[in-house]
């Protein structure tokens, strides 16, 4: 994934807005390489496949309120997928260790590499 990037809602997608990822659908199979130039008509069929946000490449700095409404969008989305976990609780692991998974993707924060 490209390093700026930001997670935008479809609604304020413009034409001409660079994917930082490729684009997949719920089934996950990918409708758009990464890097694809976004047009009207692409943008028109999003919602036939689920897509509600976009991975969009960022060419400019991100202010600090951007970053904050980022990460709160964020939070919220996690709250929602996750809302019959209780994230204190020792006893779900998996699914305290999924939610840490997701969140970290989200974030774009790199996996560690293994020694080898």
């Amino acid at each position: 994934m490209t390093a700026s990037y930001h997670q935008i809602p479809l609604a304020q997608v413009q034409p001409g807005m660079v994917l930082s990822d490729e684009l997949l659908d719920v089934q996950g199979n990918v409708l758009l390489p990464q890097g694809t130039v976004l047009t009207d008509a692409m943008l028109a069929l999003m919602p036939r496949h689920g897509i509600a946000i976009l991975p969009i490449a960022s060419t400019d700095e991100v202010s600090a309120d951007e970053v904050q409404a980022t990460l709160q969008h964020h939070d919220q989305r996690l709250a929602h997928l996750f809302r019959k976990n209780d994230p204190d609780s020792d006893s779900d692991w998996a699914t305290a260790l999924l939610r840490q998974f997701v969140s970290d993707f989200r974030l774009g924060v790199a996996e560690e590499e293994s020694p080898e």
